[in-house]
């Protein structure tokens, strides 16, 4: 929520906790004001404007500091004259931080309150989220980096497929065979000659 005020016969955009500076005021540091020249009110997507103030609505302010501002020169000259006048000048200035903006029931001041418990509310989850998350990473860590079994019992508790069953203590291991299947040649088809064997050889 933020509204637009006029004092000095200037107009001034504002929000909750915004410092500015205004014509000078007859109050002492500390005190509270209330300006009552509201020209508007925006609300989200809600906008009131004044006709030429918003009815029901007012900007509290507290006085910072009285101050002055920037020195400005004034130079007056008329050529052939001998006139020359220069003169400076430094503007009474009194410094507001704004303390809360009301347009009827709402208050600007209450809604930055809630806002600021909400947020609140949704980093506490997200700490607790990625604290649980870091737990359970932590638990996963450690049981990777447990110690796995040595290599050579894992071998020696699962043996090869296939492999013979081991001989007892005295006894030598059974040497192992290899069979083979005998080579047939397939019979020649029908028609054709036989092929003569290698062993015998006919004469012409």
């Amino acid at each position: 929520m933020y509204a637009v005020i006029e004092t000095g016969g200037k107009q001034y955009r504002v929000e909750v906790g915004s410092e500015i500076e205004v014509e000078h005021l007859d109050a002492e540091p500390g005190q509270t004001l209330e300006l009552d020249r509201v020209l508007l009110v925006a609300d989200g997507d809600a906008t009131a404007i004044g006709r030429p103030i918003v009815d029901g609505a007012h900007v509290s302010a507290s006085v910072v500091r009285q101050d002055r501002g920037e020195k400005a020169i004034v130079f007056k000259y008329r050529p052939k004259a001998r006139r020359r006048v220069k003169h400076g000048h430094r503007q009474e200035l009194t410094v507001l931080r704004v303390a809360d903006i009301v347009h009827g029931s709402r208050s600007a001041l209450q809604l930055a309150e809630a806002a600021k418990t909400e947020r609140e509310r949704l980093a506490e989850a997200a700490a607790e989220e990625a604290a649980q998350r870091a737990a359970a990473d932590l638990a996963l860590a450690e049981k990777l980096a447990a110690p796995a079994r040595p290599e050579g019992e894992a071998r020696a508790a699962a043996p090869r497929r296939g492999s013979a069953k081991p001989a007892a203590e005295g006894e030598k291991p059974a040497a192992r065979t290899r069979t083979r299947a005998p080579r047939t040649q397939a019979p020649a088809p029908e028609g054709e000659p036989k092929p003569r064997s290698r062993g015998t050889r006919k004469d012409a």
